[in-house]
């Protein structure tokens, strides 16, 4: 095991359980103790300071049971069904739950597009940073009620290492049937070793995950999926725990590994906050720029937002979400971001406060053009 848990310092944390471990398998009902020691583990986590998300499956599977649905593979529209049934039993298990410890609960449903387009993972983003600021513990899962087949995730493996990107976690957390990763299966081998930390996804390590664990994850995943979420979270600058859900604690499975309990890490190299620097500085493609004052320029540099009333001109044609480059009065760049606003509504509030945005543009926006949270300094 890694000597310093990523834990310890996390400021944000995702926790992602399957359906074959949130339900009964001889009644189809929420398993009441295993959601009872998760929401114990939350609980304590967010007693540290730190903010929660759960990507949850299960509605699927007690949407089946409360809709008569037989068992084997359902048709996608019998799925939807059964996921529009079983939601709100899902997250009364949860309520009920994270309730025991005076923790508001909230839902978010996500769709492969909320996650992969910038303007809808904007709109996430900014309602589940809400969320988390007011102190939720936001249960995430895919929309199956909407989703298409050729537009769905198809496990939550990958959904959370989306949703950890997106909210910039530090720590993603894998619940799953094994207690991580082997390099042999260790149900047939006894003498399969345990990987406590993996710090870079080799191919060694990727052949693992197709050979040895590929059973691992009774839900639509295996381990190979989980291996492709370290993946996604470790370019963010999110370390991955994969470990056993069931581990026998009483607070929890993430503190029986606190505790010594058996799990695999997965360590970034980087922090989100500089994965996420890196991304927008390399990987965005401007579509437009917008010229800044003196003042606005050095207030840039100083780490500030950029604030409409800095602004002089617009150029190029963008959409909100989009990428732009902004250039100083001596036609200098000086920072690249995301733009909160397109450039036709950028034009019409250049030089305005953020107060005067609504009885400009006929709604309410974000009071930065461009927050620093999503801008990287370049020149």
């Amino acid at each position: 095991m890694v000597t310093a848990s990523p834990l310890s310092s996390a400021r944000r944390v995702v926790i992602k359980v399957g359906s074959s471990l949130l339900i009964d398998q001889e009644t189809g009902l929420p398993h009441a103790a295993r959601f009872a020691a998760i929401a114990a583990d939350a609980a304590k986590l967010r007693a540290e300071g730190k903010s929660i998300v759960i990507v949850s499956s299960g509605a699927v599977a007690l949407g089946r049971r409360a809709l008569g649905l037989k068992a084997g593979k359902l048709r996608l529209e019998e799925k939807q069904a059964a996921a529009a049934a079983g939601q709100p039993k899902l997250m009364r298990a949860w309520d009920d739950a994270l309730g025991k410890h005076d923790a508001p609960v909230a839902q978010a449903l996500l769709t492969f597009y909320d996650t992969e387009q910038r303007r809808r993972w904007l709109n996430a983003r900014a309602t589940m940073e809400t969320l988390l600021e007011r102190g939720a513990v936001t249960i995430v899962n895919e929309n199956d009620t909407v989703a298409t087949e050729e537009i769905r995730y198809g496990d939550n493996d990958r959904l959370a290492a989306r949703v950890a990107q997106m909210l910039g976690a530090d720590v993603l957390v894998l619940l799953s049937d094994i207690d991580g990763l082997y390099d042999a299966d260790p149900r047939s081998n006894p003498e399969a070793k345990h990987i406590g930390e993996v710090r870079k996804l080799t191919p060694e390590i990727v052949a693992m995950a197709g050979g040895a664990n590929a059973a691992a994850g009774v839900g639509s995943g295996g381990m190979a999926t989980k291996l492709d979420a370290a993946r996604i979270a470790m370019t963010a600058g999110c370390s991955t725990l994969i470990t056993l859900g069931t581990h026998a604690s009483e607070a929890g499975p993430i503190s029986a590994v606190a505790a010594g309990a058996k799990g695999t890490w997965f360590i970034a190299d980087v922090t989100p906050e500089t994965a996420r620097k890196q991304w927008l500085a390399g990987a965005l493609r401007p579509t437009g720029s917008v010229r800044v004052d003196a003042g606005a320029a050095r207030a840039l540099r100083s780490g500030k937002s950029l604030l409409a009333a800095g602004v002089t001109a617009v150029a190029g044609r963008f959409e909100r979400g989009d990428a732009v480059d902004v250039i100083d009065p001596d036609g200098a760049l000086v920072a690249r971001g995301v733009s909160a606003y397109s450039s036709e509504d950028t034009a019409r509030l250049l030089g305005r406060q953020s107060d005067a945005f609504e009885a400009i543009l006929g709604y309410r926006g974000r009071p930065a053009l461009i927050h620093v949270d999503d801008m990287v300094l370049v020149g």
